[in-house]
């Protein structure tokens, strides 16, 4: 097997005897197994958008079949566990650590369970069962990597994510979706130039500072209106109006804004 999944059991094994040293290996499907969870995503979109493998779980055997360990390994080596504890349904600890593997290792790993498992069809299986002793030639790792344009536009977008937007409280107060969206040069390297109104706002307003605050678009996404996302890597210079309870439109001003509440 190979020497990092090696690594990843070893870890998995000593956080279970420490944090979860009641739990027996009866108790676990498949007395333990680890299984690579590859199915929701597949290994290159975890790669080149979050940055990491896709996740190595193990479950307990139950009706809930609920995890007891998540492990993620990050492309720099940095591992993050958890665990849970009351057959899957309490996170009790988490752990963060580091394996002493770089990262040309770790892409190799990637490279390998996306031709074994990915490209067979293989989704979250016991990694036993992974052929994990391919050899990594310059042909399937030119392949992976060539594939990375494949994933440009979300990484794109989970850059945006991160940066911060101005949204107005009518939004974040009253409960407004968003009704217009504009997008301007932005003002700092942290900005993403993008502006959210509900729509029925005047001059008066808006330009009063108290009125509007400063948000992670990614927050703005998850919490206020998840209808933005598909429209948040359109370039500087975008001005948009919703015109249906999901739908924005380019803004011509020949059209009412579709106001709505979440």
């Amino acid at each position: 097997m190979n020497r990092i999944l090696n690594r990843i059991k070893e870890t998995i094994s000593s956080n279970m005897e420490v944090y979860l040293p009641h739990v027996k290996t009866s108790d676990l499907e498949k007395d333990g197994a680890i299984y690579y969870m590859n199915g929701r995503d597949g290994t290159e979109f975890d790669w080149y958008v979050n940055s990491k493998l896709s996740p190595f779980m193990v479950f307990y055997d139950d009706e809930d079949n609920l995890g007891a360990i998540k492990l993620l390994l990050y492309r720099d080596g940095s591992i993050a566990v958890y665990i849970y504890d009351e057959k899957g349904k309490k996170l009790i600890k988490e752990v963060h650590t580091h394996l002493e593997v770089n990262e040309t290792d770790i892409f190799e790993l990637a490279v390998i369970l996306r031709n074994e498992a990915d490209d067979n069809n293989i989704w979250g299986a016991d990694i036993e069962n992974i052929n994990t002793d391919l050899e990594v030639n310059d042909e399937r790792i030119n392949e992976f990597k060539e594939n990375k344009k494949n994933y440009d536009p979300m990484i794109n977008k989970r850059i945006i994510l991160n940066l911060y937007s101005y949204v107005s409280k009518k939004i974040i107060e009253e409960g407004w979706k968003v009704g217009y969206m504009e997008r301007n040069e932005p003002f700092r390297e942290e900005d993403s130039g993008w502006s959210f109104f509900a729509g029925n706002e005047n001059d008066e307003y808006t330009s009063d500072p108290r009125n509007v605050e400063l948000v992670r678009v990614g927050n703005v996404w998850q919490q206020l209106d998840p209808d933005i996302f598909k429209y948040i890597d359109m370039p500087i210079g975008t001005k948009l109006i919703r015109i249906s309870p999901e739908d924005f439109e380019i803004d011509k001003n020949d059209k009412k804004i579709y106001m709505v509440k979440r």
